[in-house]
């Protein structure tokens, strides 16, 4: 494909770049998904490349800033027990639960350690076989194969000592809710390249061709957006809904069909609720009934816990690309990476932590 070599080429920045002014003759917002794009749109300017009449929104993309509250409060609450050793990744600890993080929990004694994988939470089990192992499993469909082979391992081996708490949630029905909005401004999306590497592209034709908007499947280099950028606008210039495939060097139309196995082998789809922005039908994983015993929501009764999303941080509006973080007033103020009032804040995904080290001083001039 003409794509397939470009995406370090610094020319091809300002070739797309002159080519979106060329064509480009009306309104149109673009949503990129994936909050790794965010933060590569923001920290290299790539909007500001474009002209006026294209405005890039940010999506629900960053699997940290989705977890709703009350999954924070659980892996806290399950932290704090003595019998627990609790393994996360390192960008969920400082995610501000309703009265503190599982940094504190760490700082005050727990047993909370920072894993690569998930298969590792395996070894610390085996060692381990009088502690209640538990891994906080969030992400979207690209960390969903590496936690359903840690519940398939224990299963075969034998391991009761082990759980994961599950936030994990798929990104084409978070793109419909976006879409079925009465606040829905959105005109193209440009889908997160690390997901169809995942799950292909299938998926997003019935939603292309219902709601009658682009779709293009797009990496994360400058090059990659830019183009992703031009392949979208010209099928709105055009009239076209199609799906179009801009990071062709690494996704396929069918996806890695092995991992999608693990995860339908372990994994059942089921309604899950999103910070900031509520519960989505059928938009996130659940364990199979088989591997039920790996559920620490139901091995420690936290199944009914629920807690109330706080009104001062307007993080769903911004998943939602309703909003932008300049638009919050607690922005750089009550709100800072040190003292975060949200996930968006604290990610390395987040839209808000972008904008922070990225804007912050353009905001102040």
């Amino acid at each position: 494909m003409k794509y397939l070599d470009e995406y370090r080429d610094a020319e091809a920045v300002l070739k797309y770049g002159k080519q979106i002014k060329k064509i480009v003759t009306k309104p149109w917002n673009i949503m990129e998904v994936c909050g790794g794009q965010t933060h590569s749109i923001v920290k290299f300017g790539i909007d500001e490349l474009l002209p006026k009449e294209v405005t890039l929104v940010h999506g629900p993309g960053c699997p940290v800033c989705v977890t709703p509250l009350e999954q924070i409060d659980k892996a806290i609450e399950l932290a704090s027990r003595k019998d627990v050793i609790f393994c996360s990744f390192g960008d969920m600890l400082r995610v501000p639960g309703s009265k503190k993080d599982l940094l504190s929990v760490k700082a005050e004694g727990g047993d909370v350690r920072i894993l690569y994988s998930p298969m590792d939470a395996l070894k610390i089990a085996k060692e381990n076989p009088h502690k209640e192992i538990i891994f906080f499993a969030v992400g979207f469909e690209t960390t969903a194969p590496a936690n359903a082979m840690s519940v398939y391992q224990a299963k075969q081996q034998g391991i009761k000592n082990f759980s994961i708490l599950i936030s994990h949630v798929l990104v084409p029905p978070a793109i419909e809710a976006i879409l079925s909005s009465p606040q829905n401004k959105i005109n193209a999306f440009l889908a997160a390249g690390h997901v169809c590497t995942i799950m292909g592209y299938e998926e997003y034709y019935p939603i292309a061709k219902k709601y009658n908007v682009p779709i293009v499947v797009t990496g994360f280099e400058p090059v990659d957006i830019l183009c992703g950028v031009y392949m979208a606008v010209k099928q709105l210039e055009e009239g076209r809904a199609e799906v179009e495939n801009q990071y062709s060097r690494v996704v396929d139309e069918a996806g890695n069909v092995h991992a999608q196995n693990i995860i339908k082998e372990v994994f059942k789809i089921r309604n899950r609720k999103w910070r900031g922005i509520g519960e989505i039908y059928q938009s996130g994983l659940g364990l199979n009934d088989d591997y039920v015993e790996y559920d620490a929501e139901r091995k420690f009764n936290l199944v009914d816990f629920k807690v109330e999303e706080p009104s001062e941080c307007i993080s769903g509006l911004i998943l939602q690309g309703v909003k932008k973080p300049f638009d919050c007033e607690a922005f750089g103020k009550t709100c800072t990476p040190e003292h975060p009032l949200g996930a968006t804040m604290v990610s390395t995904e987040g839209a808000c932590a972008a904008y922070y080290k990225y804007r912050n001083k353009m905001k102040a001039k």
